[in-house]
């Protein structure tokens, strides 16, 4: 048996999550209906990078026993490049954070790139992302990681890069 559970804020993990059950016929589920997930024998976790961790992981993977014999592999989805080598160190630093020791160099982990719509966003993450982007703007160009720049260069705008094509490898790994 193998699922795939998805835990999104604003649709694009959703969107990977139900474009790679189409593709491998994987049952699939949002993290807080995924129940007991230890029956399962491959489990894909697609979730969106959210102030500073994957939503729903931690609390959808760290019931996972006897993770060994499982096959565990983990999507984050983010707005900044995941190509960009800064970019993904310092995502698996927030993803091992949120994981066993165990279970982070037991899954295999992958980036994808997501959407945002400024439009959309309820009235206190507006705020919170204009605070944000005023403090990011006050860094040197230096200071700048990726995920600022990615950040600055979307802010109030209505971006999409969701790519279904990225979701080849996670579809190899399975």
């Amino acid at each position: 048996m193998n699922i795939i559970i998805y835990g999104s804020k604003y649709g694009s993990a959703k969107k990977y999550a139900e474009e790679l059950a189409r593709r491998t016929g994987f049952e699939l589920a949002p993290y807080e209906d995924a129940g007991d997930i230890n029956g399962y024998e491959t489990i894909v976790y697609i979730g969106a990078l959210y102030a500073g961790g994957v939503i729903g992981m931690k609390k959808t993977l760290g019931r996972l026993k006897d993770i060994a014999a499982k096959k565990i592999i983990i999507a984050t989805v983010g707005l900044a490049d995941p190509t960009d080598k800064e970019n993904v160190e310092n995502i698996r630093r927030s993803v091992e954070r949120q994981l066993s020791k165990e279970l982070f160099e037991t899954a295999r982990i992958f980036h994808l790139r997501g959407a945002i719509d400024y439009s959309r966003l309820n009235l206190k993450l507006k705020m919170m992302m204009a605070l944000l982007v005023k403090k990011v703007k006050s860094l040197s160009p230096e200071k700048q990681n990726a995920e600022t720049r990615a950040m600055l260069e979307t802010y109030g705008k209505q971006v999409d890069f969701i790519d279904f094509e990225s979701l080849k490898q996670i579809e190899e790994a399975v």
